[in-house]
């Protein structure tokens, strides 16, 4: 979420909750968006109800393995995170851009397991993904304590006090660090570092670059694959954006005239999404007034998705002032966990 390749959206999005239509700041960012030499969106807009469930579908593709990667290794491994996390202390576990939770509950096990019961904070902008969280964790665990909050953590995170003795957990996985800019992924990480107490962890995950050097590693078409798939669920995830312009700013975007696009850009390591017109045409967009030229080719770009290299990851901890990073990774290392403390 929020990756944005001009300052000056970046900075008017601060303003406004996702998924709230405050008019004037929500109408502004897509104004200026519109209006770029390289036209953009900002991913937000993928997340209405529309939105959710299609990204729910999308972790569920074949050719999407970073759910399936990740998953796999808390499988292995989720007991020792917990406990490594829990230092002999009671945890509560508070987990960023939550959506559905369905990884989280081997987590979520390990701890019950570990203490027996649990409090889960799940933090998302989706109210209907945490609904839809809340209502399986707490028939599948009813050990689990769920206490939702509807908010973007990117603008300021508040958290449930704990309770004596007790320490935090923060989950940020399912590569969605990979979502933003790196300085902007180095300025969450810090924000999130003053805001929690001695002893608390981070649980990151992230996706890896690919590399020619382990014998399973990762290709380029994987990679592309992953967020282009043969079933063009992610193209309708991507079109939704459009979708919504149309229902909520009487926008007439025709999504037959835009193409779901997906670009590996090895210089920066990451896939770039884009939403390309397939002719030239003009779009409307009665709540701003306005009117948006395309030529046949020109891209609306709608996200970003970095991928680390080893190494990096340990370094952008650091510089966020987090300390003894332990790693886990698949074992053909396309995936890595990594759990640091607060320094």
């Amino acid at each position: 979420m929020a990756t944005f390749a001009s300052p000056e959206l970046a900075e008017l999005v601060s303003c406004l909750q996702p998924n709230v239509i405050a008019a004037p700041a929500w109408c502004e960012i897509v104004r200026h968006g519109l209006t770029l030499e390289q036209k953009q969106l900002p991913p937000w807009l993928f997340y209405d109800q529309a939105g959710s469930l299609l990204f729910e579908q999308i972790t569920r593709l074949p050719e999407y393995y970073l759910t399936r990667v990740e998953r796999r290794i808390f499988e292995a491994d989720a007991v020792e995170m917990v406990a490594l996390a829990a230092g002999g202390h009671r945890l509560r576990l508070v987990e960023l851009g939550a959506g559905s939770a369905d990884k989280t509950r081997l987590l979520l096990a390990a701890a019950t397991e570990l203490q027996g019961t649990v409090c889960y904070q799940p933090v998302d902008v989706s109210e209907t993904a945490l609904a839809a969280a809340r209502e399986r964790i707490e028939r599948e665990l009813p050990e689990v304590i769920v206490e939702s909050q509807v908010a973007d953590y990117t603008h300021g995170l508040e958290l449930n006090p704990c309770s004596t003795g007790e320490r935090r957990l923060v989950l940020f996985i399912g590569s969605s660090v990979g979502n933003f800019l790196p300085e902007d992924a180095l300025q969450l990480l810090t924000d999130l570092h003053a805001t929690l107490e001695p002893g608390d962890g981070l649980l990151l995950g992230v996706d890896l670059a690919p590399t020619a050097m382990h014998p399973a590693g990762k290709s380029e078409a994987a990679l592309i694959a992953a967020y282009d798939d043969a079933q063009g669920v992610t193209g309708r995830f991507n079109k939704n954006m459009l979708l919504r312009l149309n229902r909520e700013m009487g926008a007439d975007f025709d999504l037959e005239a835009f193409r779901h696009r997906i670009r590996w850009n090895p210089a920066d390591s990451r896939i770039e999404m884009h939403l390309e017109s397939t002719r030239k045409q003009s779009v409307r967009i009665p709540a701003l007034e306005l009117d948006v030229a395309f030529a046949r080719g020109e891209t609306i770009h709608t996200e970003n998705s970095y991928k680390y290299r080893l190494g990096e990851v340990e370094a952008l901890l650091s510089a966020a002032g987090f300390v003894n990073p332990q790693r886990w990774r698949d074992q053909d290392g396309w995936f890595a966990v990594y759990l640091a403390a607060r320094g």
